[in-house]
């Protein structure tokens, strides 16, 4: 078992830290309907793409709310509008719900273990993005928002953005000398 899980590592390596095919990062939720506040960590591929793969585990915790659930899945962005510092996405988002007290803060006796969600996201494009998603829960009929920080491995600040030196280098008239 050891053996894999170096294997496994080593396959990610070049993922992790040469490109900027993946990003981390956290998020706080709020949930409208239960008004609980959770947490959440994410892992974004193809970040940069116009496709991304968003593996995902949140968690709302009874000291916080009136909930206690854990949630994992997959959230598929899709960037419809991509600017200079801003993108706009969508979100589809399927996973495995974890309801732990269900009987305390429902009627629902059986609570649902598959989650699908749909919304709408806002992030930065900088390597530390910003982001603010909003989210609406087919089965339980309820949103949350989720506003945290994903940063990009192997990205470099002046690859874009306003500061990019390469391109105000180019634009820079020299004179001729003869």
């Amino acid at each position: 078992m050891k053996k894999v899980y170096i294997i496994i590592t080593l396959l990610l390596i070049p993922l992790l830290g040469f490109n900027q095919n993946i990003g981390a990062g956290a998020s706080a939720l709020y949930n409208l309907q239960s008004e609980s506040v959770g947490i959440a960590a994410r892992v974004s591929i193809f970040p940069n793409n116009s496709v991304s793969f968003v593996p995902q585990f949140s968690y709302y915790s009874l000291f916080i709310g009136s909930i206690s659930e854990w949630t994992a899945g997959l959230s598929i962005e899709l960037k419809v509008f991509k600017r200079k510092h801003l993108n706009y996405y969508f979100i589809a988002h399927g996973g495995y719900n974890n309801w732990s007290n269900p009987t305390e803060t429902s009627t629902i006796t059986d609570p649902v273990t598959l989650n699908f969600e749909g919304g709408v996201g806002i992030s930065g494009t900088r390597c530390l993005r910003p982001f603010l998603e909003y989210r609406y829960n087919v089965v339980f009929q309820e949103t949350h928002f989720q506003l945290g920080l994903l940063y990009i491995f192997g990205c470099k600040e002046n690859t874009g953005g306003y500061r990019n030196n390469d391109r105000m280098k180019s634009r820079v008239k020299y004179p001729k000398y003869k």
